[in-house]
């Protein structure tokens, strides 16, 4: 693959010149000096420095530097985006995936996974195959078997930005996960269609609870502001001192560690719902492309040890964020488009997850350096995973080149063109094969062996019993059992809330009916006493992890907020779990060795060898 200096370019939001004192270079200021060191502070809170000697190179320091600054302006425009996403679409290599991913862009990709978790009252509905049902949605998603595709529909227009509730995971015991955006209020739907999106709600159970992601979580724009104050806080000048307790102060008011907690207490809230009963759990968002990604993936890692996989959590992150339609392109903001619509909502579920590897160390497959990767690997350009608002999009951008495709789940778009050549009396088929553009999942393209290595756990097995931490919400165990059957609830701030009628109107007003209100967050701790003690009368939980969200249990990733600190730099230098368990083998073989001589010498009486090859006398 030939590099595009222009999209390397993109990746850095903030250029510093240094000559006596530190001066910002924006592409409407240009340099009027020569730079005798340049910083780069990339989007990817990395910093790289380059400083430049008086032997003849202060000339070309004066050049590159103007050069990326007046590429930073280009890499705006709508016409070097469009160059850039041709040349993308462009790229040919195919390189096998180092951990087998469901692309989720196919029928049978849906199927298998209806297959692995047992959803057996759920089927692959076609009727979004050509995207022109929902632009937004992939082209294939799961729907309750009884549910016919004519009566399906008509439903699409009462929910906003028609994405109708869609099954996301099914629960060992029963339970199922969905996810859909709001209510149209301006619509009147008829008799048949009522029928229809009940049927969507409750699945194919008795009793549905509708949860409002919107509810005591982040804003989209509440996510962006406290990032902006983290980069700010984690890329500052070093070389000015500040105080640990204004530092750590400055972090609190970000707000950034609140919504990570945030995220973990609901999601834990949701997780313990499904482990509770035979019931269909409706994650709603206005338009169901952000926080209810975030929220489906942070449940499922909670719940399912098949998510906390590497092949799985790439699954994953395929099925509720690349398939479902995550407005990537807006999000990152790959090409400074709009910094109104930018947020980094997936960078904060990947900041969740950390948490958790942090507290279930041997619950994951793979490693705090595979997150990094992952993270990293958002802002590349080189990749078509993280460059597009929507599957609509990602196909419309491989049709630019080609006007024929099959698509093939585990390694990715291929272009087939087919000639008939006829020879000697008969006719041979021809295919010619081109390669789509890569995926972030192509690990080899991007990292070397060694890095690689260090993404897989060795201290990873899986747990058999639910993995109590100090967060489950206890109080909410019985929060179900005043409800009636069919009927459609409302969790607001721990109460039940009955929807009647179900599909809200304008003027409608909703009844309260009894719950018990969630405990607040100091008393989290008190609980966990509670649970710990009554671990043998929740194994029906299963495989659940219930992170603690309390205190000092939710902690800065400073791994990757910090790269721009010397002495965090430093730290990252550090040896990894995965690469002292590859030096505990290596000892490990060592030390066999030693023995098996040991034993040999002493049948033989005369030299033996130390664990470092150096040769002794047996007997001295």
């Amino acid at each position: 693959m030939r590099l595009n200096h222009s999209l390397i370019s993109s990746n850095f939001f903030l250029l510093v010149a240094n000559q006596s004192k530190i001066k910002i270079v924006t592409p409407s200021l240009s340099l009027k000096f020569v730079p005798e060191e340049l910083l780069i502070y990339c989007r990817g809170f990395r910093l790289m420095h380059f400083h430049f000697s008086d032997n003849g190179l202060k000339t070309e320091a004066f050049s590159m530097t103007n050069t990326m600054a007046k590429n930073q302006q280009l890499i705006s425009s709508v016409v070097q985006q469009e160059a850039m996403l041709r040349s993308l679409d462009k790229t040919e290599i195919a390189t096998p995936m180092d951990y087998p991913t469901h692309m989720f862009e196919s029928a049978m990709d849906w199927e298998n996974e209806i297959e692995r978790l047992g959803a057996t009252s759920w089927r692959v509905t076609p009727l979004n195959e050509r995207c022109d049902t929902c632009t937004s949605l992939s082209k294939y998603f799961v729907v309750p078997c009884k549910l016919l595709d004519n009566d399906l529909k008509n439903t699409f227009a009462h929910f906003q930005q028609r994405r109708i509730p869609r099954w996301s995971w099914h629960h060992p015991g029963g339970g199922d996960l969905l996810r859909s955006a709001g209510f149209q209020t301006n619509t009147d739907p008829d008799k048949e269609d009522l029928r229809s999106i009940r049927s969507l709600l409750f699945g194919n159970h008795s009793q549905s609870v509708i949860i409002d992601t919107t509810e005591d979580l982040p804003s989209v724009a509440d996510i962006q502001a406290s990032f902006l104050k983290l980069r700010a806080l984690c890329c500052s000048d070093t070389s000015t001192p500040v105080s640990n307790e204004k530092w750590l102060s400055n972090l609190e008011g970000s707000h950034w560690l609140d919504h990570v907690r945030s995220c973990l207490k609901k999601a834990s809230e949701v997780s313990m719902l499904l482990s509770e009963g035979n019931r269909s759990i409706v994650l709603q968002e206005p338009e169901d492309r952000d926080i209810n990604c975030l929220m489906t993936s942070l449940v499922q890692v909670l719940s399912d040890p098949h998510s906390r996989t590497l092949s799985g959590f790439q699954s994953l992150v395929q099925k509720e964020w690349v398939s479902a339609g995550h407005p990537f392109m807006q999000r990152i903001n790959h090409f400074k488009q709009s910094d109104k619509e930018e947020s980094p909502v997936f960078l904060l579920f990947l900041d969740c997850v950390w948490q958790c590897l942090q507290q279930f160390p041997t619950a994951f497959e793979f490693t705090e350096s595979y997150l990094l990767a992952l993270h990293d690997s958002t802002y590349n350009l080189f990749c078509s995973t993280f460059t597009h608002n929507c599957p609509w999009d990602r196909i419309r951008g491989s049709q630019r080149h080609s006007s024929s495709q099959t698509y093939t789940p585990v390694n990715g778009w291929r272009d087939i063109v087919r000639e008939k050549i006829f020879l000697n009396g008969d006719y041979k088929s021809v295919e010619e094969v081109k390669s789509a553009p890569p995926t972030v999942w192509e690990w080899s393209l991007f990292y070397r062996h060694s890095r690689r290595q260090q993404f897989r756990n060795p201290m990873y097995h899986i747990r058999k019993q639910a993995v109590l931490n100090g967060n489950g919400l206890m109080h909410n165990t019985d929060m179900l059992g005043v409800t009636d059957p069919s009927n459609v609830y409302l969790l607001s701030k721990g109460v039940l809330v009955l929807q009647s009628p179900f599909f809200p109107r304008k003027s409608v007003t909703v009844s309260k009916r009894g719950g018990r209100r969630s405990q607040s967050i100091e008393s989290l701790l008190d609980e966990e006493k509670q649970l710990r003690s009554n671990i043998s009368s929740q194994s029906s939980m299963g495989d659940l992890l219930l992170p603690l969200c309390v205190g000092p249990w939710v902690r800065l990733w400073k791994r990757c907020y910090l790269q721009c600190a010397t002495e965090v730099q430093g730290v990252n230098q550090h040896p990894s779990v995965a690469s002292l368990a590859e030096e505990l083998k290596i000892l490990e073989e060592r030390l066999k060795n030693l023995h098996v001589n040991i034993q040999d010498e002493r049948q033989n009486g005369s030299v033996l060898t130390d664990v470092n090859g150096v040769t002794s006398s047996s007997y001295r």
